[in-house]
């Protein structure tokens, strides 16, 4: 039989995989709007905010359309479908006949009809977006680049990401919402009140009860107008003001439309048995959905009844239960978020300064509601009642504190095998289980397997309990989650002795040594190289197929293609003269951004991969590391010559360290600062490693600490007294977290999961008699060095600064 399916999102290829799974036999012909495979929408934030590069985001490969034997037609719009000839007619003039059809064709945003979005015939203004795909991604960071800028119109989840994705990119943002508090979808008063408090400190802005009435600017945006009045400056616009199904096409090819295309408990369209819809586009009992759980469960009946497994299934609806984070924040809903009976019984707990809410709803008994901000450990519990109306404990505030419910075995144990544990890939319990049962013993097997915890992640420590029980408790630990690289069977102190052992200063030495069958493993090089450099210094024989592309040409490449150049400035100090060669290289090589980085530095951004070694000639300046696993900067406050607080000379010590460390390689970045007070200008309480100025003309040396997406003040690692046993500790430091770190692992994980005590033993105390040998190492290493801007003028390859290839053009073979 002839399967058509219009839509390869999230929703039509799961109903696909379901089919699939239950050993359908159609010839499977999958149309797409998108000329991409299928990826997790969801993950799009992740994506905007720079946390996940694009390819992590994809579901299916293309090769595993090939290999089920679907035909994939990504690119290619449905215009019609005419169900009594059973044909389906797409914009490039294919008739594709069928005999079963899945519409999936989503939602689309809903964009208010506001004077001045649009321009006219041409789609939107410059400079406003919609944020739903990926190309829409893409043109809010090409956008973004240059712009300071930007409005987000829409206080709902959505609105929320794109706001912290921006946000990251270095705009200021102020976030426009018509109603009363944030995601008043999910949240009552008091819980968006804890919410916008929590996303005002990350620095955003929120302007509640503000109602957007035109969009400013000739020729680009250049602000809003909002109903009170009042206007604010912007040169950028995201409408995430919701979504609308997409049931155009439906509606045009004669079916039952409403809010969404019509359906029964089989998923059929009304008055078409041989038609379903799945996702947001279909309406079910007069409710459509705007989130994943219930796609999967409409997945799963659709596939049932389709393939005859049961004839019988039927979607009854769903009770939506989402635990999520916004903008960095934690945030769980389920069901109804106040008392909405004179009996309902409504327990609350706010503590807004800690960004914390809870409240639950109770009816006859029953967890018909529940609202968690900020704290959200009772979480899995409260799921389970709200969906399973298990036995609530006398005490309802139990229910909000860890005073009582079930323990954490217990509740994977008690969880229904139908229940969700992975919303954003929608993964169940009884698919955990069915994973274990067929091989997969380690919790990274059963992600892998399964994809649960390979979205935002929050389901992870569910994941591993119910591995953990579904093996009787004997859930193995995947030997490979030990391994330095994931192509070679060691851990990093065995791989060490191994690679000494046998002399080995190669990446293909070490692949033909120690690799099973000598196989070359990719996502290896990077690691091994790093190690190698580490371990032998000058000695290392450098591969230039075992670099990332930044290492390979010494630079950062950007989403476009091109890429940037940061020189040196050690401790942040420059000179006229420096200044005068960056602005000529800015003019002679038409250099679309100069910016100031938080190092304190200048970053060149756009620069052609074939100007690059004419550019480092022209600015005469060393490498700022700026792209490198290795040691970054040394940001530096005044000190003592200029500040009337300084109590330590800050920018000579920072300037002694970079002089000293630059360009050292490392498992990870490494930034280091040095403040010459605890006032702590120049922020070295979160940097990987931080010297702090203090009384007595003392320094604090302070290690693993963090300011990006993760934040951690460093632990305190030694007080001395001069700038020399400052640069002997730090030196020491860093060679220890060389030798022992994983691959990737900053110090703000690696200094914790040692153990302060532990470091402080090591590297101050001499406890283990290697501080001699460490001191040495990392003398061999400073040695060893060379600023690669000067070796690297000369292509050491052919191809080393050739133009690449458009992305497009690439994707495109």
């Amino acid at each position: 039989m002839r399967l058509v399916v219009i839509g390869n999102g999230m929703a039509g290829v799961r109903a696909v995989e379901e089919i699939l799974a239950r050993g359908g036999k159609f010839d499977i012909t999958i149309f797409g709007d998108e000329p991409y495979g299928n990826y997790n929408r969801i993950m799009l934030s992740n994506v905007l905010a720079g946390i996940e590069p694009e390819d992590g985001i994809f579901l299916n490969s293309l090769a595993w359309y090939e290999d089920n034997g679907i035909t994939l037609r990504a690119g290619t719009r449905v215009r019609r479908v005419n169900p009594f000839a059973r044909k389906v007619y797409a914009d490039d003039r294919s008739v594709t006949r069928y005999d079963k059809l899945i519409i999936a064709t989503g939602s689309t945003p809903f964009v208010p009809d506001i004077p001045g979005m649009r321009a006219a015939g041409r789609g939107f203004h410059q400079g406003v977006f919609t944020f739903r795909t990926i190309d829409d991604t893409r043109n809010m960071l090409r956008y973004a680049r240059g712009h300071r800028r930007a409005v987000v119109i829409g206080g709902g989840l959505l609105g929320l990401e794109a706001a912290r994705g921006l946000q990251s990119h270095g705009l200021d943002i102020t976030v426009v919402h018509a109603g009363g508090n944030l995601m008043n979808q999910q949240l009552d008063p008091q819980a968006g009140a804890v919410l916008k408090r929590s996303v005002e400190r990350l620095g955003i802005t929120v302007e509640l009860n503000a109602r957007t009435t035109s969009v400013a600017g000739a020729e680009k945006v250049t602000g809003i107008g909002l109903a009170d009045g009042r206007s604010l400056p912007c040169d950028m616009v995201v409408v995430a003001a919701g979504i609308r199904p997409n049931a155009e096409l439906a509606r045009a090819s004669g079916l039952t439309v409403e809010r969404g295309i019509v359906v029964d408990d089989q998923m059929r369209a009304v008055e078409e048995p041989d038609i379903y819809a799945v996702g947001e586009c279909a309406q079910h009992r007069g409710r459509v959905y705007g989130v994943v759980a219930p796609l999967w469960e409409q997945a799963r009946v659709l596939a049932d009844h389709l393939t005859g497994a049961d004839p019988d299934a039927a979607y009854h609806g769903s009770r939506i239960a989402t635990k999520l984070k916004v903008a960095g924040v934690n945030v769980a809903s389920m069901g109804v978020v106040g008392p909405e009976r004179e009996d309902d019984e409504f327990v609350v707990f706010a503590e807004p300064s800690r960004g914390t809410y809870k409240s639950v709803v109770v009816r006859d008994g029953r967890l018909i509601g529940a609202t968690l901000v900020g704290d959200v450990d009772k979480v899995a519990f409260l799921m389970q009642a709200f969906d399973r109306g298990l036995p609530l404990p006398e005490d309802r505030v139990r229910l909000l504190f860890d005073l009582g419910g079930p323990s954490a075995e217990t509740s994977a144990a008690e969880l229904s095998d139908d229940a969700q544990v992975c919303n954003c890939n929608g993964v169940s319990k009884a698919a955990l289980v069915d994973a274990v049962k067929q091989g997969a013993r380690s919790v990274t097997g059963v992600m892998d397997r399964t994809r649960a915890g390979k979205g935002c992640g929050s389901c992870r420590s569910l994941v591993e309990q119910i591995v953990d029980w579904a093996a009787g408790g004997a859930a193995e630990v995947d030997p490979s989650a030990n391994w330095y690289v994931p192509g070679i069977p060691f851990a990093k102190p065995e791989l060490m002795t191994e690679i000494r052992a046998r002399g080995l200063r190669s990446v293909s030495a070490v692949f033909a040594e120690l690799a099973p069958g000598g196989t070359e493993d990719a996502k290896s090089k990077m690691g091994l190289a790093s190690l190698l450099r580490t371990m032998w210094a000058g000695e290392y024989v450098d591969e230039r197929d075992a670099r990332f592309i930044n290492d390979r040409v010494h630079a950062n490449i950007q989403k476009d293609g091109t890429f940037s150049v940061v020189p040196q400035m050690k401790g942040g100090c420059t000179t006229p003269d420096e200044l005068r060669r960056i602005a000529d290289v800015a003019d002679k090589y038409q250099v679309p951004l100069v910016k100031l980085t938080g190092g304190q530095r200048i970053d060149l951004l756009g620069i052609r991969k074939e100007d690059l070694p004419a550019v480092w000639a022209d600015l005469g300046m060393p490498s700022g590391y700026a792209y490198g696993k290795s040691f970054r900067t040394v940001k530096t406050c005044v000190g003592l010559d200029f500040c009337r607080y300084g109590l330590g000379d800050s920018t000579a010590l920072g300037i002694a360290l970079e002089s000293r460390y630059q360009g050292l390689e490392g498992p990870a970045k490494m930034k280091l600062a040095v403040t010459g007070c605890p006032r702590n200008c120049a922020e070295a309480y979160v940097k990987d490693l931080g010297v702090v100025a203090v009384d007595g003309g003392r320094w604090e040396i302070y290690v693993g600490g963090a300011a990006g997406a993760h934040v951690r003040k460093g632990d305190l690692l030694a007080t001395v007294a001069t700038h020399e046993e400052v640069i002997t500790l730090t030196g020491r430091f860093l060679q220890y977290y060389r030798e022992n770190a994983n691959w990737l692992e900053r110090t703000y994980a690696f200094v914790p999961r040692v153990g302060i005590d532990r470091v402080r033993a090591i590297v101050v105390d001499d406890a283990d008699g290697i501080a001699a040998r460490l001191d040495e190492a990392v003398q061999e290493a400073v040695d060893a060095y060379r600023d690669p801007w000067q070796e690297g003028r000369a292509p050491a390859t052919p191809g080393q600064f050739r133009p690449a290839l458009p992305l497009l053009q690439v994707r495109a073979r």
